[in-house]
């Protein structure tokens, strides 16, 4: 991992060190990941929970309102023992954020970072500006969870069945099952320690990515139906839209329209695809999704939000003809050089 990805705001003390006194001092320990939480997210979030159990800290799991767990990812050992964002400690004495690009991804535990005795960023979005005590943060990480696998080694916690389903899942979430250009041979080394566990993958990767009620493919159908295809805009954009209520309609959870932008982002003639996804309080969030040519995460951060380079995101409070000219306009000058 190159030295200039790694990010400390006190040298002097890492992360692993911060924990593994908090874990010696049987300190109180609260960990949560980004509003919304996915598999990356959930996933760090359990296992640095469970590794610092086993080493005798004090640990609260928990995520911002609104916080429903999504079918696909509630079923990881330790999501059961989350708790609510009212019932941790207003003061304690670490808080760790896993996987939030900015503090706003934390809602309202992002007071926790100036609340806690010390605070511990563990990230992997290149976009993050740089916050909390004390900082693990690689933008060439394809996952969270693989800094988190790193944490455990330092901890000296072995991985064991528990801990590997919650960092393949991550894992492989978040490199779209080792397909994303974010893969590195150290990438299918993590993936092959979590195998020789004995977890099943295949059933894993079955609950992530293959399984979704009935109704999701009539949401399909009339989503890919309005797609709009944008070829003079920037390299190229493809779009559609949705929203928390059509997917009621569906007998859908809202989360289900995570999925969405995988699917849009096959459209070979455009390197950027977009889902705007109507929430219940008006507002837009925005999924990105590029090829290669385009910086989403330029896009992303120009327009309050952040991520990677190929996938980033924000939510507008804009309405959608408004929101979707705004990225129109970032879009024709955010595509990379080749």
């Amino acid at each position: 991992m190159a030295a200039s990805s790694r990010r400390s705001a006190q040298p002097y003390r890492t992360a692993a060190g911060v924990l593994a006194e908090a874990a010696e001092a049987r300190a109180t320990v609260v960990l949560s990941g980004h509003v919304q939480p996915d598999a990356d997210a959930l996933g760090s979030t359990l296992s640095l929970a469970e590794g610092l159990r086993r080493r005798g800290a004090r640990v609260l799991t928990t995520f911002p309102d609104p916080f429903t767990l999504p079918a696909s990812i509630g079923w990881l050992p330790g999501a059961e023992g989350l708790v609510p964002s009212s019932s941790v400690p207003s003061s304690p004495d670490v808080f760790v954020s896993l996987d939030a690009a900015s503090p706003g991804r934390l809602g309202e535990l992002a007071v926790l970072l100036d609340r806690a005795g010390t605070s511990v960023v563990v990230d992997h979005h290149a976009s993050n500006p740089g916050f909390g005590t004390v900082r693990l943060i690689d933008g060439a990480a394809p996952a969270t969870v693989t800094l988190v696998a790193g944490l455990l080694d330092e901890l000296g916690v072995t991985l064991d069945r528990q801990l590997a389903t919650c960092l393949y899942a991550g894992l492989a979430a978040d490199t779209g099952s080792f397909r994303f250009g974010n893969t590195r041979p150290e990438t299918h080394e993590l993936a092959a320690r979590l195998l020789a566990t004995g977890i099943d993958h295949a059933a894993i990767s079955r609950r992530l990515f293959d399984t979704a009620p009935f109704g999701w493919l009539g949401l399909l159908s009339v989503v890919t139906g309005r797609a709009v295809l944008e070829t003079d805009i920037g390299a190229g954009l493809v779009w559609t839209w949705s929203s928390t209520a059509e997917a009621a309609e569906h007998g859908l959870a809202g989360e289900q329209l995570e999925a969405l932008v995988d699917v849009i982002r096959s459209a070979e003639e455009a390197d950027v695809a977009c889902v705007l996804k109507g929430q219940d309080d008006g507002s837009w969030s925005v999924s990105l999704r590029s090829r290669g040519r385009t910086d989403v995460a330029r896009v992303a951060m120009a327009l309050g939000g952040g991520g990677h380079t190929l996938a980033a995101g924000y939510s507008s409070y804009l309405d959608r003809e408004k929101t979707i000219e705004a990225l129109r306009w970032e879009l024709t000058t955010a595509i990379m050089e080749p």
